[in-house]
């Protein structure tokens, strides 16, 4: 078994059942088709790349702003699959810029655009800066690369969301939640699909990950003890875009079918599990600095330090929700997946009012941290912002 489903708590891929269902169906699908994954080279951009070339498409590739991460995607997709038959090309390049711009001007265009690029931390809202970077590369480059989509020709668009969308409580989700307004608006024009998972285990910058880079340069784990989570794996991950982009109808949203009664973890659980499958008795300490001190004495008797604290940081949201109560669910036509049936709603004043008013900020060259929150509350009414005074950057 997976190690990583033990770690998580379950003892069986979450979609096994749904993908041996339509195997055939996935497969011929994809073989014919031509393939273009932005934000390939991420965690998850990799694990749903992996799942088109096991495929072998007629063409697939591959952008994304980080020339190391498309490289080790390159060696391991060689290492693992070897080859296919169709294309295969990757391109380190921004999906923001114009030269990306020329890039789609000069191709043949593509039948299945996959936008995997995101800023996903609730710690990107800490500035002004970074929160603006958020807006641009989760909202308006999402609907730039779907516009440039329709133009040449693609059958379907799918982008990536998050289940920090559904009631959201601090300003990445809210962002996601304004791009899924973006993509109702233009699935007039394109079908469009996404999907909203949870916490992927061990990808680029999550919890797991850190545990990772804490351990190898012998550092205490901390976690919050009130945080709860759902978990998926990488290729779970994967699968999941790939069933939304292929078997989604315009609008859907799909999400995975978890029992929140079984599935929910507190990162602290996450944090004791995590230790002992590395072979470590977790000790828990009353603080930071006796966290950072103990290290060399309990490592060698086989023991490692944890600090678990009460979440008091700004947008962090304690638990995990994928719908809200006024979303139209399929949940019988797949075994482990459930299906957001979207109408093509939004308030096209209000978004217009969103685009104008960032475009403004930009050609002045500067606003604050405040502008932007109010204009996410005057465009998501719903919306309630966890202000707390304290971010993710002051904590270990």
């Amino acid at each position: 078994m997976d190690p990583i489903l033990d770690l998580i708590g379950r003892d069986q891929e979450l979609f096994a059942v749904d993908i041996g269902a339509r195997e055939r169906e996935l497969s011929s699908l994809v073989s014919e088709a031509r393939f273009l994954v932005i934000g390939g080279a991420g965690s998850i951009g990799q694990a749903v790349t992996r799942e088109i070339f096991r495929r072998s498409p007629r063409r697939l590739h591959v952008v994304d702003i980080s020339e190391n991460n498309m490289v080790e995607l390159v060696r391991d997709l060689r290492s693992s699959l070897g080859y296919i038959k169709g294309e295969f090309a990757t391109f380190a390049i921004d999906a923001g810029s114009d030269i990306f711009d020329a890039f789609m001007e000069s191709g043949s265009g593509y039948d299945y655009v996959l936008n995997l690029s995101a800023l996903k931390h609730v710690r990107s809202e800490k500035d002004p800066y970074t929160l603006m970077r958020m807006i641009d590369v989760n909202v308006f480059n999402t609907d730039k690369t779907m516009r440039q989509a329709a133009a040449r020709g693609a059958r379907k668009y799918f982008c990536v969301s998050t289940d920090k969308a559904a009631n959201p409580v601090n300003m990445m989700g809210a962002s996601k939640r304004i791009m899924e307004y973006f993509l109702m608006r233009r699935s007039l024009e394109l079908p469009v699909s996404t999907a909203r998972f949870a916490n992927v285990a061990f990808s680029d910058g999550s919890l797991l990950y850190g545990f990772n880079r804490r351990m190898e340069k012998e550092q205490p784990l901390a976690a919050p003890n009130d945080v709860r989570r759902y978990f998926v794996t990488p290729k779970e991950a994967g699968e999941l875009c790939l069933m939304s982009t292929l078997l989604g109808g315009n609008r859907d949203l799909f999400f995975p079918n978890l029992d929140a009664k079984k599935s929910l973890i507190t990162f602290s659980e996450i944090a004791d599990r995590y230790l002992r499958y590395r072979g470590y008795e977790p000790v828990e300490c009353a603080s930071e600095e006796e966290a950072r001190a103990r290290v060399p004495e309990l490592k060698t008797k086989g023991k490692w330090p944890v600090y678990f604290f009460s979440s008091d940081t700004t947008g962090e949201k304690d638990f995990e929700e994928f719908y809200t109560a006024g979303e139209t669910l399929d949940m019988d036509r797949f075994a482990s997946i459930g299906v957001i049936k979207n109408a093509p709603d939004f308030d096209a004043a209000a978004l217009g009012h969103f685009e104008t008013a960032v475009r403004a900020m930009h050609a002045r060259g500067r606003w604050t941290r405040d502008e932007l929150i109010e204009l996410f509350n005057m465009t998501i009414p719903e919306f309630e912002h966890k202000e707390k005074g304290k971010f993710l950057d002051e904590k270990m």
